[in-house]
Formats: C-alpha cells, sequence, structure tokens
C-alpha cells in the first residue's frame, strides 16, 4: 500500500470518471458532508484498497476451501467428507446469517468500530483455522471466521459511500462489487496452488492481508453513524431474524444430501422462512426502546426491494456457475483442480473490468436495464456452454468464449444491483441497507449451490456433458428470472433522478 501505488490507483479512478454523471439532485445531508470532509483527498485510495482487500478476503474464504478439502481429510484420520463440508457450511451460514443484524447495529455504534472490529476478529480466526489439531476445531474456528466476515461486508460499502462524494460513487460501488465477486472466482487457482505447499496456507495467506487491512482501517477510516440514535436494537428481533437466516440457509446446504422433499429439510426451510416473517412483523411495530430490526421503510422503495431481489435470484445462477464450471473441467474434462482454477480465470478478470465500466454505464442509463442487460449475457454464455460443450476438451473454442460472456455479465449486474441499493439509502441506514444486500446474495449463493449439486447428482464427480446441460439451462432459467426483476428497478440511480442518498430519505424512484 505504497504511495506510488496508491498514486496510480488514484489516477486511473480520476481517467474512469472523466465524464462521470454528476451528483443525484437535491441537498446532500450534513452528516455526509460532515464524513466526507473529514478524508483527506490523498487518503481516499488508500480507503478504498483497504475496505475492497477486506471484502476480497471474505468472499474468497468462501470458495477456496473447497479446494483443501482432500488435503485436510488426509491430515486428520477418521474425518470424511460429510463433516469437512461443514468446515464451508459453518462459514456460509453464520456469513449470511449476521450480516443484516451487524448492519443494524453498526449504524447505531459505528460501522468503522464494527468493520474494524470484524477485520481483526476475521484476521485471528484465519490463524486459528491454520493451527486446527481437528475438523470440529477447525469447523468451530470457522464460524468465528463467519462472524468477522459479516462484520466487515455488512459495514464495507457504507463506509465508502460515506468517505466519497456522490459523484465518485459509480467507480467506487464498481470496485467494492469486483472485489467480491472476482475473489470468489479465484478461490480454485489460488486455493490449488496453497494446497501444493499444506492446506493450513489456505488460512496463513490470510494473515498480512487482513492485518495490513485492519493497520490501515484504523488509521484511515473515520467514524459515522446516525448521530440522533439513543435506542439499541431490538434483541428479540435481531435474534429472530439470526435464527431465520441461518436455518433457511442450514436446510439449503444439507437438502442435496438429506433430499429436498425429506422432513428436515422442510422443516429447515419452513421454519426459517416463518422467522424471517416474523421478524418483519415485528419490526413494523411502533418501537420507543428498540431499534426495530429491519427498516421496513426501506422495503416501500421498489429499487431496493427489487435490487435486492434481483440480486438473490441471480446469485443463484452465478454460484451455480463458479462451483458448476470448475466441476465440468476437472470431472468432464479431467483437468487437475490447480488447471482447472486457471482455466476458468478469465471469467473473474472480465467480471472485474466490466463491474467498473458497468457501474458507470448504470449511472448514465440507469441500474434496472443495464443489470437486465448483465443478466442477458450471464443467459448468452449459459446457451454457449449448453450448445457447444462436449466431452472432448475444446477451451478455446467451446469454453472460453462463455466464460467471457458470463464475466461481462457479472460485472454489468453487481455494481448496479448495489448502486440501486445505494441510491434509495438515507445516510442514516447506509449499513443496514447495503447489508440487507449482502444477505441477499450470500442466501441465493447457498440456494444456487445446493439447486446446483442436487440437479448434477453423481455427475459431479466424472459426469458428461450432457448431464451437465441440465445445470446449464438452471442457470439461464434463474439468469432471465434476475433480468425481469432487474428491468422492475427502473432507472434508480440515473444521473439527473432523485435520490434517497441526496434527500435523505428513501424515494420509490422506479422511472
Amino acid at each position: 500500500m505504497t504511495d506510488m501505488a496508491t498514486g496510480r490507483l488514484e489516477a486511473v479512478e480520476d481517467e474512469i470518471l472523466v465524464g462521470a454523471p454528476a451528483p443525484a439532485e437535491g441537498p446532500v445531508p450534513g452528516e455526509m458532508i460532515a464524513a466526507e470532509a473529514a478524508y483527506r483527498p490523498e487518503v481516499l485510495g488508500k480507503v478504498l484498497a483497504v475496505v475492497a482487500a477486506a471484502v476480497a478476503l471474505a468472499s474468497l474464504d468462501m470458495f477456496i476451501v473447497n479446494i483443501a478439502f482432500p488435503a485436510i481429510e488426509a491430515d486428520f484420520s477418521g474425518s470424511s467428507i460429510s463433516s469437512l463440508s461443514w468446515v464451508l457450511n459453518g462459514y456460509v451460514i453464520v456469513f449470511a446469517a449476521m450480516l443484516m443484524p451487524f448492519g443494524r447495529l453498526a449504524d447505531r455504534v459505528g460501522r468503522k468500530r464494527i468493520f474494524t472490529t470484524g477485520v481483526l476478529i476475521f484476521c485471528l480466526a484465519s490463524g486459528a483455522c491454520a493451527a486446527a489439531w481437528s475438523v470440529e476445531t477447525l469447523v468451530a474456528f470457522r464460524v468465528v471466521q463467519g462472524i468477522g466476515a459479516a462484520m466487515l461486508m455488512s459495514t464495507s460499502l457504507a463506509l465508502l459511500l460515506h468517505a466519497f462524494p456522490p459523484e465518485r460513487w459509480p467507480v467506487v460501488i464498481g470496485v467494492w462489487a469486483a472485489a467480491g465477486g472476482a475473489a470468489g472466482a479465484l478461490g480454485p487457482p489460488i486455493g490449488g496452488l496453497l494446497v501444493e505447499i499444506s492446506w493450513r496456507w489456505v488460512f496463513l495467506v490470510n494473515l498480512p492481508l487482513s492485518l495490513a487491512a485492519w493497520y490501515f482501517g484504523t488509521r484511515l477510516l473515520v467514524e459515522s453513524k446516525d448521530p440522533e440514535e439513543s435506542r439499541w436494537p431490538d434483541p428479540a428481533g435481531m435474534t429472530l431474524m439470526i435464527l431465520g437466516i441461518g436455518v433457511l440457509c442450514w436446510g439449503l446446504v444439507e437438502a442435496p444430501d438429506k433430499g429436498w422433499g425429506s422432513t428436515r429439510t422442510v422443516i429447515a426451510i419452513v421454519a426459517g422462512v416463518a422467522m424471517l416473517v416474523l421478524t418483519f412483523l415485528r419490526s413494523r411495530r411502533p418501537a420507543e426502546r428498540w431499534i426495530p430490526t429491519l427498516d421496513v421503510d426501506l422495503f416501500k422503495s421498489r429499487p431496493f426491494a427489487m435490487a435486492c431481489l434481483a440480486a438473490l435470484v441471480f446469485m443463484v445462477a452465478f454460484a451455480a456457475i463458479l462451483l458448476g464450471g470448475v466441476l465440468f473441467l476437472t470431472g468432464v474434462w479431467g483437468y487437475s483442480v490447480l488447471k482447472a482454477g486457471l482455466a476458468f480465470f478469465p471469467g473473474p478478470a472480465m467480471a472485474g473490468i466490466f463491474s467498473v465500466l458497468g457501474s458507470r454505464i448504470g449511472a448514465r442509463f440507469g441500474t434496472g436495464p443495464v443489470a437486465a442487460t448483465g443478466c442477458g449475457f450471464l443467459i448468452l454464455g449459459g446457451l454457449w456452454w449448453y450448445t457447444q460443450m462436449g466431452d472432448t476438451p475444446n477451451y478455446l473454442a467451446e469454453n472460453l468464449p462463455g466464460q467471457l460472456l458470463v464475466g461481462i455479465g457479472v460485472g454489468l449486474v453487481l455494481p448496479n444491483v448495489a448502486a440501486a441499493v445505494a441510491s434509495t439509502l438515507p445516510p442514516t441506514s447506509l449499513a443496514t441497507g447495503t447489508a440487507v444486500l449482502s444477505a441477499s446474495r450470500q442466501v441465493g449463493a447457498a440456494l444456487g449451490v445446493a439447486i446446483l449439486v442436487a440437479i448434477l447428482g453423481s455427475a459431479a464427480i466424472g459426469g458428461t456433458a450432457d448431464e451437465f446441460d441440465q445445470a446449464w439451462l438452471m442457470i439461464m432459467i434463474s439468469a432471465s428470472i434476475a433480468g425481469l426483476i432487474a428491468l422492475m428497478i427502473g432507472t434508480a440511480g440515473k444521473s439527473g433522478t432523485s435520490s434517497a442518498a441526496g434527500a435523505g430519505v428513501p424515494t420509490d424512484q422506479g422511472t
């Protein structure tokens, strides 16, 4: 994080911002003005780098561990793949369940405080995972790691939106989206390289990066919160939400093994949804003593509600691509894990490029139409794989074109659903609102992996191209639904339209 590197980052950002849309019309709230004024212009590039690095680590750890399963199983005698699956599931479930509660808490006690504490917990838990002496202790430390990841992720975008003026939001949101999306897809190749040394390096690699993010975060970030709020979040509502999302995700990740129609799966999914409904109903009640767990007024804004729903459905397709793409290369074409991971790199690279460009395009033409266009690219990528890929390896002609189309689609969708959410949020609810978006994405990812595993079954290991066609078809259907939902976002976030970020209250803009 040298001055030279920071200077290059800011130079690239300034170049991208040439012709960027002006801030949304309307008065900017005093709280946001104060937060922006507290940052010196020369540190903004460093702030973006710190937050993006932390987001990348949290996203990377959702997918990098899969590669290490065989090595962990060999190291811990008596372990099984079913028990090792909780090394991933424990992280994913806790991560998803804690996002919204920590977002709500951060708006009350301070976003910097929650973020830096989360980064430190994530760092310490990563070291503990590397030192784990059994599968049980590894799962326990992964749960703690998931708590830290939820803390930093729930506050990350809110911190950036407070640091940067609205006219720079397109680049900021694009970098934030690129950091999370590309890092998740880079899990297989990075994991494959590290496992060649030892599976413990999958966790040790987090230490220097997370320590640097914590050190610079404590020194560069400026605290921001709701200065007029004296109440605390509703503990009963928080408990209902954590249990609801946790039980729902548990049911989804267990469904492929237990069966979608099994009593355990049905009870878990129904109970999870029921607790989330109760959370919503409880949050609608007048509360003088407690802060409602959900700011239900946010859901009155159509762009906010549709953006979160579009993100959930889109992540069903995207998560299935991340896993299904690697499984196809290893199972059907016989690639090694490392070779498959490296072969899958162009897609994430394209997503990273188009995340910044896509955010700018959305600011010009509206986030809804651009996100829907991105879903169209994802459909084209899935269609290419469905019609072109066979059992005989032909990477350049059959696999790579689909990857590039998917990468463009991801780069158009993720930053624009985030921008649509940001454009409707008052500054006092930035962490809460963006945490709802992040939680929607995590639930969608869990659902996508569960559906993919159920569709492939035994074909996930050593299947045929024809058997994978059902997976590509599911991805196309999910992307189509997400695209239709994205159209209902409207032109929220378009330059010149009214914005809650500019006016300080949620709006129902949709055109």
